[in-house]
Order: structure tokens, then sequence, then C-alpha cells
């Protein structure tokens, strides 16, 4: 297979290709077994991803934090390709009580976090760790202050923040440097456009990794049947998730793709996603048209 296309991640960060691998799918409910998971990372590595995108609360509950850390360690353990080019990704200030979703970002408990991240990615260093989502009851200099530390002690390499706002990216800034935004960006949301956070990202040089690219959840269903989606899937030969990966990447020269993938099928799906060739007419079609997020 090709190589993929590539851009910078971030200041100071290396080149990689634009799609990553999102591994919330391998671990929470619905996932499969890990013999399956491991052999879909191996796949996904194959086909040219570099970037392994993972958190300590991708996992059932509390009584299973760092599954899909772990998981991942055990498939670049096992993979024949050289380890050294694959950069991991994770990140902390989210918790799961009893399999709930909820945010802590209090510097001791982002530091412990950390740590336990370190543990079951079997690493001294982690390549880019990033803030989970802002604390509202935690001052947000403080926790970011958390994440500067650690880098300070070589424990993460870069910083990277997620469900940010451009004014709490400049607030980081002012801190410690960001190399990366994760942020939510698909044909359904596109906060991260209209807010400017790409925008933003992009004449910072900041990379800006796209969550949930393809809509997530049940919404990624209907995209084979919207017409405009599916008109230009057919005349490229692509499938419909192909096309809105395509078109997500279209939105900044630093954009980056994260979709999550239960099968090999998927994962390579949207590794031919990064070389797909949207005509302006694709894009401005796809700009113009509505998805609905109704039931």
């Amino acid at each position: 297979m090709e190589s993929l296309p590539e851009r910078n991640l971030g200041p100071g960060a290396p080149r990689l290709p634009v799609t990553g691998f999102g591994g919330m799918p391998l671990s929470i409910t619905g996932r499969p077994e890990e013999a399956v998971a491991i052999d879909v990372l191996h796949k996904a590595m194959d086909a040219g991803m570099r970037l392994l995108d993972t958190a300590d609360v991708y996992c059932l509950d509390h009584r299973d934090i760092g599954h899909n850390e772990r998981l991942m360690a055990r498939a670049l353990a096992t993979w024949a390709g050289d380890r050294s080019s694959i950069l991991i990704a994770t990140k902390g200030g989210m918790i799961r009580p009893n399999g709930t979703w909820e945010r802590d970002g209090r510097p001791a408990s982002l530091r412990a976090a950390c740590e336990r991240s370190l543990a079951a990615l079997g690493t001294d260093v982690i390549d880019l760790y990033q803030l989970h989502t802002p604390d509202p009851t935690v001052a947000f200099a403080d926790t970011v202050g958390a994440l500067a530390d650690l880098e300070a002690e070589g424990k993460i390499r870069w910083v990277g923040l997620s469900n940010v706002s451009v004014e709490q990216i400049e607030e980081a800034r002012r801190i410690t440097e960001v190399v990366t935004v994760q942020n939510r960006l698909n044909p359904f949301f596109r906060e991260a456009l209209d807010d400017g956070v790409v925008a933003h990202c992009e004449k910072q040089g900041i990379g800006f990794l796209a969550y949930s690219p393809v809509g997530g959840g049940r919404l990624h269903k209907k995209l084979p049947d919207h017409q405009v989606v599916a008109s230009i899937a057919s005349r490229l030969g692509a499938t419909a998730h192909e096309v809105v990966l395509a078109w997500v990447l279209s939105k900044g020269s630093n954009v980056f793709v994260i979709p999550g993938a239960r099968t090999e099928a998927h994962a390579l799906s949207s590794v031919r996603a990064a070389s797909l060739q949207l005509g302006d007419d694709d894009v401005r079609s796809i700009d113009a048209a509505t998805f609905s997020r109704a039931r």
C-alpha cells in the first residue's frame, strides 16, 4: 500500500500520516475479543497508521481503567513493524465511576492518572499527553500547570488539549507549549470550524485531531443514505465514510482524523480516505448540505 499523506503534528513534533487510529471502540461496551482487537491494530499499523490515540478512561468502568492503553501496549509489543515509528497519544482528566463519565482536572489526580498511564503503556515517557476535557470546578491554569510540570519532569514529551475553546488554548499557551488540540469535527457537528478553533490552531502551527470524524455512535449510519455524500461517493468509487473523512481533512493543513474501528475493513477504509481527493465543488456541496441529527 502506498504511503499516506503526512502533515506536521505540531510544534517540535514529527510529521505523521493524516489518518490515525482512535482506540475507544476497542475497549468500551461492544468491544471485540482481545485477539481480534490486537489484529485490527496490527493491520492499521501495517497499512500506514502511525498515530494511535487512546485514553485511560477508554474502558468499561473504574475497575477497568487503562484497558485501551494496555491493549495498545500489547499490540505494539507483538507487532512486526518498527515500534519507534509509532506515536502514542493518551489522555487524563476524566474518571469512570461505575461506568459514568466525569471530569477530574485536579493537579494531583492528573499526576496520578499520568503515572497509571505510564505503567499501562509500559513506557518511561508518554509521547503526547492530552487533557481530556477542562474541569469547571478546577482553575484551568492549575490543570494545565500540572501538565507543564509532568513535561518538565520528562514524563510526557508533548502537551495536548481536548474539548477546548480558542480562549482556553491561549490561556494554556501562556503556561506551556500546546502541540495538539483534539476536538470533535464532522458534518453533523461543526463547532470547531464555527468557533474558530481549527483556524486558530492552523495559524499557530498546532495540530488539530478531529475526533468522531464521521459522526460517532448512531450518526455515522446516516451517511450512506445522505444524498450529497452518496452522490460524491458513487462518482469517486469510495464509501460515504471515506468521503466524509476526506472532507474533514480538507478543513485545514493542520487537520488529522482519528476514526475508530472494530474491524480490519473499517480501519483500511479509513486509510484509503487519506488519499481520496475531493474537488472544490465536492467540499462546497458538503459544506452547504444539511446533516440531520434527528433519530
